[in-house]
């Protein structure tokens, strides 16, 4: 789902696989990792990740309420546009590196044991592991990493045609080497793009197509296959025991749960009483008022059911109501920025949120490629040959959402509200929105959700006091993913989640070809000359520096166009989970760490199910 983004629908496996990492490394021959800057954490020979335990024992089940738990699935193939995927596919397929979860853009080898640069960074050239195979013991070679090259980029997703785009070809060296060539030399992303891929079996699907939703389960290549599952309820994945990559230093202390199992709910009441039955085990909470209120039970206050607050490092990104552009009634500025200044954050906080929130203001929030202040003197370097394209506050201190006085109501704000739509064109008559034709400004909301009503309660009288007329369109999660795919709302919650080393995925996001293209992440239909320019210049930059500077310059311009109406973050993860699971002293940097270092604990299980 898109609120909060989960990391397996189709919209987004590309930022999981193509965008979770960059790569540019020092073309000193074959190297066991990449990284966006040529810096790695881990020296070659390295025993395991340190936010891992290596002497994990392995067992026991995981039953998790996913960040995907509020909608449904009909299909276990997640690389196509058409069908609802279930979460967690990711745990099937290897690929040729894979990310260290504590460092921004690296990845270490998985098939492949070494990656090799040229000189210009033309090319790329991934030395496999003899031993890498599927589940049905056949081999993994170079045909089959070519092969799903050539079909992800033919007839996958458009998430991952468009990361692809300048990756010319994959050819196979000999059985374990493969060369991916580029059309542009001194790629940064695109090498790592290519690491991250997942590895499907060339003959599996030379009896299968691979443009059609299936629930027949994959051959797998990765620590887990698909155990029970029924569509639309719940999904397991049974850990392989016969993994080739079990005893590889990047999964050294990782995937250590027999059974991981997601389970699906409607809505967010019914889950939080699933896990209070002990009918799931684990629960992440967005639900503020939930969090505060309805964990007051006993098997809380005994610490059977424990409430963890894990730090979140990574940007909050971007999470807000998208103001969808292509429809002539939102295509005004000046009417999208109005519909911000409606919107009381303060009351909303103060109201339903118990204070536990932050006013999102940046589409990169809480990390380092914010843009704040004035633009740079490199800042205006890339903004300066658009300045007649943009509009002069691009130039100033970043839009930031107004603070209103916490009422609910505030007049000062509305009045502003007032102004910009009527600069726009749209008049008050008869307590009616109107143009110039008659036509009465209406607006749909599209949610799934009841909790999304109360949120919207107050926002939705704001925008009646102005003249709106608004509809809160309820819709089932199959239904809401289709109309998001396709373009077919007004206004959506949504949220993405960055990359500390964005790249190639900001195509997907704001890239003038996205707003064109159903089924990508260009919500609010943005296209615009200096936005795809700039996106280059993040592509392109060299440094961690050149990289802070390009997404400064492209969060100004995209916080000046007004795309959406920012929500809220907070730089936490609200868990609460049975006392039955341990887990390493470290946490991951940039991940729960959940699935990929807990593991089950059979001595407080036996405690738990004692008391």
């Amino acid at each position: 789902m898109l609120y909060p983004n989960p990391p397996w629908k189709p919209a987004v496996a590309a930022a999981l696989w193509l965008g979770l990492v960059s790569a540019q490394a020092v073309a000193d021959g074959p190297r066991h990792g990449l990284s966006a800057f040529g810096d790695l954490k881990y020296p070659a020979g390295f025993k395991h990740f340190d936010w891992v335990n290596p002497d994990a024992p392995r067992g026991g089940r995981l039953t998790m309420i996913g960040t995907s738990a509020l909608t449904t699935f009909d299909s276990f193939n997640p690389f196509i546009l058409k069908g609802d995927p279930a979460q967690g596919l990711g745990l099937l397929f290897d690929s040729l590196m894979t990310p260290s979860l504590d460092e921004p853009d690296a990845v270490y080898g998985l098939v492949a044991h070494s990656a090799e640069l040229a000189p210009d960074r033309g090319h790329v050239t991934f030395h496999m592991r003899p031993e890498a195979s599927f589940a049905d013991g056949s081999p993994v070679t170079s045909a089959d990493v070519v092969f799903t090259f050539d079909v992800l980029k033919q007839k996958g997703h458009p998430a991952f045609r468009s990361a692809l785009r300048d990756v010319a070809k994959a050819e196979a060296i000999d059985a374990r080497t493969v060369r991916y060539s580029f059309t542009v030399p001194n790629s940064r992303d695109l090498p790592l793009a290519v690491a991250g891929l997942p590895i499907l079996s060339k003959v599996y699907y030379a009896t299968r197509e691979f443009d059609h939703t299936t629930l027949e389960p994959p051959l797998a290549s990765g620590p887990y296959k698909i155990g029970d599952y029924k569509a639309g309820t719940f999904v397991s994945y049974r850990r392989r025991d016969d993994y080739w990559g079990n005893d590889l230093p990047v999964h050294r202390g990782r995937y250590n749960f027999d059974e991981l199992r997601y389970d699906y709910f409607r809505d967010r009441s019914a889950g939080l009483l699933a896990l209070q039955a002990g009918e799931l085990d684990l629960r992440e909470e967005f639900t503020s008022r939930d969090w505060m209120t309805g964990y007051d039970i006993p098997a809380v206050k005994a610490g059977r059911l424990v409430k963890l607050t894990l730090p979140d490092e990574t940007p909050s990104g971007a999470q807000g109501f998208f103001l969808n552009a292509r429809r002539a009634k939102l295509a005004d500025a000046r009417v999208r920025k109005a519909l911000d200044y409606a919107f009381d954050f303060e009351f909303t906080n103060k109201a339903l949120f118990y204070g536990l929130y932050t006013r999102t203001e940046s589409f990169f929030e809480n990390s380092p490629l914010k843009a704040t202040g004035k633009p740079s003197a490199a800042e205006l370097a890339l903004l300066e040959p658009f300045r007649d394209q943009l509009p002069p506050a691009v130039f100033e201190e970043p839009y930031g959402p107004p603070v209103s006085n916490g009422s609910g109501k505030d007049r000062r704000l509305l009045q502003a509200a007032d102004k910009l739509l009527k600069e726009a064109g749209w008049q008050i008559k008869n307590g009616k929105r109107v143009n110039s034709k008659g036509e009465v400004l209406e607006l749909e909301f599209l949610i799934t959700d009841p909790t999304s009503e109360r949120i919207l309660t107050g926002y939705v009288e704001n925008l009646n006091r102005l003249g709106l007329a608004i509809n809160v369109r309820r819709v089932d999660p199959a239904q809401l993913e289709r109309r998001r795919k396709t373009f077919d709302f007004d206004i959506i919650s949504a949220r993405y989640v960055m990359s500390l080393t964005p790249g190639v995925e900001l195509r997907t996001l704001w890239g003038s070809d996205a707003a064109r293209t159903e089924g990508t992440r260009n919500l609010s239909g943005v296209s615009h000359p200096a936005i795809d320019a700039l996106i280059a210049k993040v592509i392109e930059a060299r440094s961690r520096k050149e990289l802070e500077t390009a997404t400064h310059a492209l969060d100004r311009v995209l916080r000046a166009g007004h795309h959406w109406v920012p929500q809220w973050y907070k730089p936490a993860h609200h868990i609460a989970y049975w006392d039955k699971y341990s887990r390493p002293a470290i946490k991951p940097r940039y991940d729960r760490g959940i699935t990929h270092s807990w593991w089950y604990d059979a001595g407080k299980a036996a405690k738990l199910k004692n008391n």
